[in-house]
């Protein structure tokens, strides 16, 4: 049993790729500040933060509720880059990258999840 969320290398991922995220809307332009700037670093960082509350729930049924939202953050986060990619903000490559991450974030919290069933 981890001692704290910062230990799980599922939340380790999640915060990594927020991280990731953040540093390459850097360069976005301004115009962008309150539209897919905000949004993708807002689900992107929604991710580690909700498994951190996850993980600081009692009950498995309050625990899963966080790691479904962690999810759904995921996704979110998913569409913004395709979004981001298809405006041409976001190269083919690095929209691969991350998609494919979050894809296997999303695995990693869908195993989670089933160990509460």
């Amino acid at each position: 049993m981890y001692k704290s969320f910062r230990d799980m290398p599922v939340w380790i991922k999640a915060h990594d790729l927020a991280v990731d995220v953040f540093n390459m809307t850097v360069d976005l332009p301004r115009a962008e500040d309150y539209g897919l700037t905000s949004q993708i670093r807002r689900s992107a960082n929604s991710s580690p933060a909700n498994i951190a509350e996850g993980f600081g729930r009692k009950t498995s049924k309050d625990k899963s509720h966080f790691y479904i939202v962690a999810r759904g953050s995921a996704y979110e986060t998913q569409n913004h880059l395709l979004y981001g990619n298809r405006v041409k903000y976001f190269s083919d490559d690095d929209t691969k990258r991350f998609f494919d991450e979050y894809a296997n974030l999303i695995f990693e919290l869908n195993k989670i999840m089933k160990s509460f069933d």
